[in-house]
């Protein structure tokens, strides 16, 4: 609803007030002395707002004691009216309303999307990632300071409240989102989140963090399709560049965000020429030698790595290439993949 009662009663009540002063007012002076609608309606106003003109017309003793209590009954009202009025314009509450009916609105019109619950160290990560890769998502976080940093950016999608609330994932869009990812401080909220999302929606890929080993498999049960630790992943590369250290850094300059010298792209089964579907991957790279397929997955899950050439494209399969940017250019416009 474009104008939320809740948000604006202070605004409704004000200016009903004001209306029914003016309605008044304007009666009164047309029955008790019969004057024209404009002529009483003018009377009102300028008793009500207090300015100091004169009467339109001389008043009857009768239509003298109606002034005063006209006066004495809407001095307040009308004072109260016009600085509830002014308060929202000079806050900015209306435009943090429509700031936040203008979000609504455009998430209600996602599908395929991914919702991001918390934008702390991990959350922030998650999303200059979708970013980069043009991924349609939305946040949810609490903290207001959050929520009005997202207000001034004006590029992020956001809902603010508990992301553990079943009813602001259903406002989320979470029926048609394509993945959540939890990125929540507690682990027990984020199993909470995790079970509250696939129980409303049974397809949707969740991706949650977690803190502490334990809480691993208690969140896989619940339904995460990946659990991530951030910190010990973030020791294990610090070990592993020590162990070996250019490995390491060759895998980080390979990128999936297309700003590095080397680049990864999947391709689904689906993206794949039909006059290629169901052939080997040899078949493939005779007709189009772009990059290099460097993985395979089946359609049973596992992964390939350098996989033969005799390997079948069959529904449900993908293929990981390795290129520069311009060869990953190429491959996407060779298999019609829209570049995000």
């Amino acid at each position: 609803m474009l104008f939320n009662f809740k948000f604006f009663s202070r605004v409704y009540y004000a200016v009903v007030l004001l209306a029914l002063i003016v309605v008044g007012g304007t009666l009164g002076f047309m029955v008790v002395e019969g004057w024209s609608l404009l002529d009483s309606f003018y009377q009102t106003i300028i008793t009500i707002s207090t300015v100091g003109f004169g009467e339109v017309h001389d008043l009857s003793d009768l239509g003298k004691l109606f002034t005063a209590f006209l006066i004495i009954t809407s001095f307040g009202t009308f004072a109260y009216a016009i600085s509830s009025i002014t308060a929202y314009i000079v806050s900015g509450d209306y435009r943090i309303y429509f700031k936040d009916y203008k979000a609504v609105k455009e998430i209600k019109k996602l599908s395929g999307h991914v919702i991001v619950c918390g934008f702390g160290r991990v959350g922030s990560q998650a999303i200059d990632t979708l970013k980069a890769h043009g991924d349609p998502f939305l946040v949810l976080e609490q903290s207001e300071d959050v929520i009005e940093r997202f207000r001034q950016d004006g590029h992020i999608l956001y809902m603010q409240g508990d992301a553990t609330n079943d009813e602001l994932l259903v406002k989320a869009g979470v029926m048609n989102a394509k993945a959540l990812i939890t990125t929540l401080p507690s682990d027990s909220d984020n199993l909470f989140v995790v079970l509250s999302a696939k129980e409303l929606n049974k397809k949707l890929q969740v991706i949650s963090r977690a803190s502490k080993k334990a809480s691993v498999k208690k969140l896989k049960i619940a339904g995460a399709s990946n659990v991530i630790m951030p910190d010990s992943l973030g020791g294990s590369h610090m070990a592993q560049l020590v162990s070996t250290p250019d490995v390491v850094e060759f895998l980080d300059q390979i990128s999936i965000q297309g700003e590095n010298e080397i680049n990864l792209e999947e391709i689904d089964f689906q993206d794949v020429p039909e006059d290629c579907k169901y052939k080997s991957l040899a078949d493939l790279k005779k007709q189009f030698s772009v990059c290099n397929i460097i993985g395979y997955k089946g359609s049973d899950g596992n992964y390939i790595i350098n996989p033969a050439d005799d390997i079948a494209i069959v529904p449900g399969s993908k293929l990981f290439v390795l290129g520069n940017p311009d060869q990953i250019q190429s491959l996407n416009q060779v298999f019609g993949i829209m570049q995000k």
